[in-house]
């Protein structure tokens, strides 16, 4: 019914317009110009009208670099994110500068070549010069950032395993996230959705030796300076896990096992501590304060980049970066999967 009301005022509210705009022509003088057709006034205006929306245009985003630049991400918190962050900036630089020239010829030439009464276009028929110009500098220009850009993706999903990695899986479901660490063995026991049953959410295989000592839990801790190979599984649809203060982000594919891997550079801890978060927290509990909610501090969090279903917004899964030791010691209080199946 609700719907139907705002269809029927939607209507109305058009056919008034209509209507006005017919008072207005019926009120004109006369002698008024009533020609479809621009004349030269009409003409001057659109011309500078063009030039008046580029100026605006470029002072509205030089404002918004100037007033939200403290929004985005801080430094990278992974060894590869500094690659991706130089990749990111010189894609970005070439963007602006491609965009600043040709938007600023565009609305230019807009108001130099206006029409005006007996003047002509001039045609070209063609011209080859200008066409080999325009095609190959474009060419040059985006050969060179995807090769860059191939060799850095070549290079952060590169898990070199002879440096040992930590594997941990990462195993998604609407509307929440689950790590299983591989235990002493480092290698992860066999899963498949098949095996779920009762406390067994993740399906993993019982009768595997390897996944005996695997742990299971619902808050993922990393050490400092290791590397860490996630494996990523998903029991319904389609998600993505992402990492965005360490820069990384991979689909997590039903049926089908993804991975990628990084070696996180800096704690929790430190990352709270730095000057650029510690202002953005204040700013944030200025306006939690306002809103009359609790302080905020800042963690590190998984989220899914996939919009996985209705509560996709509040998938995430609380991401700690400590040291070896307090990571060995925390591991360590954690139950193995045998375990936890022979309390069943």
């Amino acid at each position: 019914m609700t719907v139907f009301l705002v269809i029927i005022v939607l209507a109305l509210l058009a056919v008034t317009g209509w209507q006005i705009s017919k008072i207005f022509e019926l009120s004109k003088s006369p002698d008024a110009d009533t020609s479809q057709v621009a004349n030269n006034k009409d003409n001057e205006n659109q011309g500078k009208l063009m030039m008046g929306f580029a100026v605006f245009l470029y002072l509205l985003m030089f404002y918004c670099f100037w007033t939200f630049t403290n929004v985005t991400l801080p430094d990278a918190a992974s060894e590869h994110g500094g690659k991706y962050d130089n990749l990111m900036l010189i894609s970005m630089l070439l963007i602006m500068f491609v965009q600043i020239v040709t938007q600023a010829l565009l609305h230019y030439f807009a108001y130099k070549y206006r029409g005006a009464k007996g003047k002509r276009a001039l045609f070209y028929a063609d011209n080859d010069k200008l066409e080999f110009i325009w095609t190959i500098i474009p060419v040059i220009v985006l050969a060179g950032l995807i090769i860059y850009g191939l060799f850095t993706w070549n290079d952060i999903m590169s898990v070199n395993e002879d440096e040992d990695p930590l594997v941990i899986e990462l195993y998604a479901q609407q509307f929440s996230w689950t790590a299983r660490y591989a235990g002493e063995d480092n290698t992860l026991g066999k899963a498949n959705v098949r095996f779920i049953e009762g406390i067994n959410a993740l399906g993993v295989d019982k009768e595997d030796s390897y996944a005996q000592d695997d742990k299971i839990v619902r808050e993922l801790h990393l050490p400092v300076n290791r590397p860490v190979l996630f494996k990523l599984r998903s029991q319904d649809v389609l998600h993505s896990a992402y990492f965005p203060h360490f820069r990384a982000q991979m689909n997590v594919v039903p049926g089908m096992i993804t991975q990628f891997g990084f070696t996180p550079t800096v704690t929790t801890e430190e990352m709270r501590n730095s000057d650029d978060m510690v202002d953005k927290v204040e700013r944030i509990n200025d306006i939690r304060k306002d809103n009359g909610d609790d302080s905020y501090e800042f963690d590190y969090f998984l989220l899914c980049n996939k919009i996985c279903g209705q509560a996709h917004y509040n998938m995430q899964m609380k991401v700690i970066v400590e040291s070896e030791a307090d990571y060995e010691a925390w591991l360590a209080e954690q139950s193995t999967f045998g375990e936890s199946m022979s309390e069943e």
